[in-house]
């Protein structure tokens, strides 16, 4: 009897954690890196048990577990794809390109590229008249149809960017695939009527209005250094021409050598330094003996001030969270030609933000209103009528509007560590929300 109850009980207890799994997440994602702080649904084991109790079929039930919308259903086609491959495909090593591979080159590791590509991509073309080793168009157009689906400068160009994503191992996409699988659990795929959608592994932004997609645009985001969190917040208000006062970390890193050797430096980027964090006293930065501060307590504060060279650039939109990040405008745009856009400190640089305000209010005259105070050098604060939800999530594997999977780096190694958390043991753990 003692054997027949604790079997009822581990049967009970797996049930109710796979529906946990399921329904809300495999790993409490607050509890894997300091960068991570997305709101996650949290299991109701006792509701999970009583609904599991009452469905005839445990396998109906489960289904309703499984996140609503397009995107789960894709990655789960997805892994069974990959696994698959990692089963029956042995990936060819393509060798480390030294400069880049162009098309019309002739090169012996063209070849080798050619197999790589047709182990797993569709319509990879046999060789042409001229040879395995000449880079011809055909090939071209399979190299770019790959660097699109990986967030790739899209040039045809082969270079070791390239290289590098290509010998990824298949084990480590599998991976991948399982992890942002757990993701789409965490929270509803489309999480109201009207919100800001930003995928900082994508490089992109999506504003839905309505439930469909009214606005969307490249963004840039943090360095692997100084990555760029996963947060939800509120967007409320937006201001033009801003200040921006340089955070001390900043300030002392990358600042202070440059003042060490040219106090004056500063000044041809319209910045200014001042006596404290709270004093408006401006300092003569020649009065100052740079080579005694302290970088890591950095104790002036250095304004950038507003115009057409201010690292926010003309219109900022700031929100709420504790890790004092934004989304603003930038002075840098030609970056926005890049494929991979991690450049920032952590704020999130919107292409073109004029059009967001725009989509917005649904109002071409707003846009040409704040354009226009904006261009004429003027500080002002503008609120949305209406409240906008923000999400900054890192979805390194989706489907895009067309359905096909895409793969995108894991730049800040976040994959890799909720893949860790998935495999430790569980327990009816509490959530931290």
């Amino acid at each position: 009897a003692a054997d027949h109850a604790r079997g009822d009980f581990l049967l009970t207890r797996g049930l109710v954690l796979a529906a946990a799994d399921l329904s809300t997440g495999r790993v409490n994602a607050n509890a894997i890196d300091k960068d991570m702080s997305p709101v996650q649904r949290k299991p109701d084991h006792a509701a999970l048990l009583r609904d599991g109790a009452a469905h005839a079929d445990p396998k109906a039930f489960f289904e309703t577990l499984m996140p609503q919308g397009v995107q789960y259903p894709a990655l789960k086609k997805a892994l069974v794809e990959w696994r698959e491959k990692a089963r029956t495909v042995r990936y060819t090593t393509v060798p480390p390109v030294t400069g880049l591979l162009k098309p019309g080159a002739v090169d012996e590791r063209i070849a080798v590229i050619r197999t790589r590509l047709a182990e797993t991509e569709p319509d990879v073309p046999a060789p042409g008249p001229q040879g395995a080793n000449f880079y011809d168009d055909q090939l071209v157009a399979a190299v770019k149809r790959y660097q699109e689906q990986h967030n790739l400068s899209v040039d045809g160009v082969i270079g070791g960017k390239t290289v590098f994503s290509l010998n990824i191992p298949i084990e480590e996409r599998v991976q991948q695939v399982v992890a942002n699988l757990d993701r789409r659990r965490w929270a509803p795929e489309i999480p109201g009527d009207r919100f800001v959608m930003i995928n900082a592994a994508d490089y992109s932004m999506y504003f839905f209005d309505e439930g469909k997609v009214a606005y969307r645009s490249k963004v840039i985001v943090g360095t692997p250094k100084d990555q760029t969190p996963e947060i939800s917040s509120t967007l409320v208000t937006f201001q033009t021409n801003p200040y921006w006062t340089v955070p001390s970390s900043i300030a002392g890193e990358e600042y202070l050598p440059i003042l060490r050797r040219d106090p004056h430096a500063l000044q041809k980027s319209n910045m200014r330094i001042f006596a404290d964090w709270s004093s408006d006293t401006e300092l003569d930065p020649a009065s100052v003996d740079w080579s005694s501060v302290n970088p890591k307590a950095f104790p002036y504060r250095i304004r950038q001030e507003p115009g057409a060279g201010n690292a926010l650039g003309y219109i900022f939109f700031g929100f709420q969270n504790k890790y004092g990040i934004y989304m603003h405008d930038t002075s840098s745009r030609f970056l926005f030609g890049e494929g991979s856009r991690n450049f920032s400190h952590g704020c999130i640089r919107l292409q073109n933000p004029f059009d967001f305000v725009e989509a917005a209010f649904k109002s071409s005259a707003m846009k040409a209103r704040v354009a226009g105070v904006a261009n004429a050098g003027q500080q002002a604060s503008f609120g949305f009528g209406q409240p906008i939800a923000i999400h900054v999530t890192y979805q390194t594997v989706f489907a895009d509007e067309a359905g096909k999977v895409q793969f995108r780096d894991d730049v800040y190694g976040r994959d890799r560590k909720v893949s860790a958390a998935m495999k430790r043991a569980r327990t009816l753990e509490r959530r931290s929300s």
